[in-house]
């Protein structure tokens, strides 16, 4: 697994370890492609060739347009897009090879129906939306699968921190009438990599409790 930072993971990859796994933790920008291609190299050198790429790596910027920065469109984009055009090219080349593999590409709820004062990750989202239909249809005579999940509104420590009303307010617009859990999006991830998904591809997959149908 990967981050830009090495403090954010590393106690993960541990967990990994103590549990009967294999994990390697290192540090990279997902929009830097020569770290991107140091840290494919690493992997390979460890555990050979990738079966499954899960592209999660996401910024957020927010500002509405009129007032946005140009820096704050391009550090979304070349986060939540470039790096997913940089990461899956590098390991792409191996899965048709191989004549298997999985991406995932993690989009979101807003990607499908916008949101104010997020136009750059918005944008980003969709865009990924689009990029993983166009690459199933690329990979999938060489049985390489590429899906999406859109995830609505998840329980994190950002969402923990709203205040009571406008969480409340949000709740009531889900008719699941809650916020989704990291293990909803994970059992997403894990289906669209299994054995069982083999005759799923180009297909997003929303994890949002009905927000968006």
């Amino acid at each position: 697994m990967a981050a830009r930072s090495l403090s954010a993971i590393q106690e993960c990859a541990e967990a990994i370890r103590k549990n009967g796994g294999a994990s390697l933790a290192f540090q990279m920008d997902i929009s830097n492609p020569d770290q991107i291609k140091e840290g494919i190299a690493q992997i390979r050198e460890h555990f050979g060739e990738i079966d499954i790429l899960v592209n999660n790596a996401g910024i957020v910027r927010d500002n509405l347009l009129l007032r946005m920065k140009e820096e704050e469109w391009k550090a979304v984009l070349s986060t939540n897009l470039d790096g997913v055009y940089y990461a899956t090219k590098a390991v792409i080349g191996g899965m048709i090879r191989q004549r298997f593999g999985r991406v995932i590409n993690i989009a979101s709820v807003v990607g499908q129906m916008g949101n104010a004062g997020q136009t750059n990750y918005v944008a980003s989202k969709s865009g990924l939306i689009g990029f993983t239909k166009a690459l199933a249809r690329e990979l999938g005579g060489r049985n390489v699968t590429v899906n999406a999940v859109a995830p609505g509104f998840i329980e994190t420590d950002m969402t923990r921190d709203l205040p009571e009303k406008t969480r409340s307010e949000l709740e009531a617009s889900i008719p699941l009438r809650r916020l989704g859990s990291v293990e909803d999006v994970a059992f997403g991830v894990r289906f669209l990599a299994s054995k069982e998904a083999g005759y799923i591809t180009g297909h997003v997959l929303n994890i949002n409790g009905g927000m968006y149908m």
